[in-house]
């Protein structure tokens, strides 16, 4: 359930996957706590800086999606997606080679 004081336009919802955070030099397992059309909750495994941008890939799903970091607190991290997420199944982009090796280290397929 929305807290008053949420001020997303869109409702969450729970989600509990295992997923990674991307950027340069940057290979971070996380959980996605939470997400909405626009954005999502992470819990990270270590408390570390992030930068500005990253992406982040949704191992179930094989999915990645740039986003930008909106705040942090703890371990805890809110995003804002910044397009839609792309498929790392098959072949894929040059730009996305990097996720995609990233899934395979992590067992995703």
């Amino acid at each position: 359930m929305d807290r008053p004081e949420d001020r997303r336009l869109q409702p969450r919802s729970p989600a509990s996957v295992r997923g990674l955070v991307l950027a340069p030099g940057l290979e971070l397992p996380c959980l996605i706590v939470d997400q909405s059309g626009s954005g999502a909750r992470l819990r990270l495994d270590r408390n570390l800086a992030l930068p500005g941008q990253v992406a982040i890939i949704d191992i179930a799903q094989a999915t990645v999606v740039e986003a930008q970091v909106v705040w942090r607190k703890g371990q805890e991290a809110g995003v804002k997606r910044l397009g839609a997420p792309s498929s790392l199944r098959g072949l894929v982009p040059s730009r996305l080679a990097a996720a995609r090796a990233a899934l395979q280290r992590a067992g995703g397929r």
